[in-house]
């Protein structure tokens, strides 16, 4: 991987959360990501694409968010959790580190949630989801629609790439929700992708390419 990483905590309403920059030495666009519902930046994605994006001169953030840090084993409901999620974009727009040129916010599971209902307030100028939470597994009566539309509704490009066999939303679940079917894409594997998922890496650069024609 080219470029460097740095780790900085940025504070927010509920304590500091911690980013994980990888930036090349041109900045073309900035990628940040977060976690699901366990807490961890170790699904299996993001070092591949942040190695993959970092090269294509994309910087990437992964953020370990706020009630993480703090200690709580589960995220806090969407008024707690999203006042916390939007320092850090400002954070990473702002000062003498801003990071110009494409904003494109995201998360895996939850951090999905918190990026759609919050992509238009951090000025984001895309969203990607991977493996969105449409609903509890056996629940579908219990729609999280609502939340993934957020980004389309603001006309903010939307990006989700999803499991075949997601108990949490299948790829076809989730277009029935959605007013372009192409703006889903299946992939390997259910809610988490395998070891090595080239296929979802191969899909976000060719969305990221095909938005904003960065090579």
């Amino acid at each position: 991987m080219t470029g460097r990483t740095t780790r900085t905590e940025v504070e927010t309403p509920m304590g500091p959360a911690r980013v994980h920059l990888s930036r090349p030495a041109e900045v073309r666009g900035v990628l940040v990501l977060t976690h699901g519902a366990g807490g961890s930046l170790r699904a299996p994605e993001f070092a591949p694409l942040r190695e993959t994006l970092v090269a294509d001169g994309w910087a990437v953030a992964l953020v370990e968010q706020a009630w993480v840090l703090a200690g709580r084993r589960m995220p806090p409901q969407a008024p707690t959790q999203d006042p916390a999620w939007l320092p850090v974009v400002e954070w990473l727009r702002s000062g003498r580190r801003r990071l110009g040129g494409t904003l494109v916010v995201g998360g895996k599971s939850n951090g999905a949630r918190v990026a759609c209902r919050t992509a238009h307030l951090s000025g984001a100028d895309g969203v990607l989801c991977l493996s969105f939470p449409l609903h509890p597994p056996g629940r579908p009566d219990v729609s999280r629609a609502e939340e993934l539309r957020t980004p389309v509704e603001h006309g903010i490009p939307l990006h989700v790439v999803q499991g075949r066999t997601d108990p949490f939303g299948t790829p076809a679940e989730v277009r029935a929700e959605l007013p372009d079917p192409g703006l889903v894409s299946e992939a390997t594997g259910g809610h988490a992708f395998p070891r090595n998922p080239a296929d979802v890496v191969a899909d976000v650069r060719s969305w990221l390419a095909r938005e904003w024609s960065v090579r």
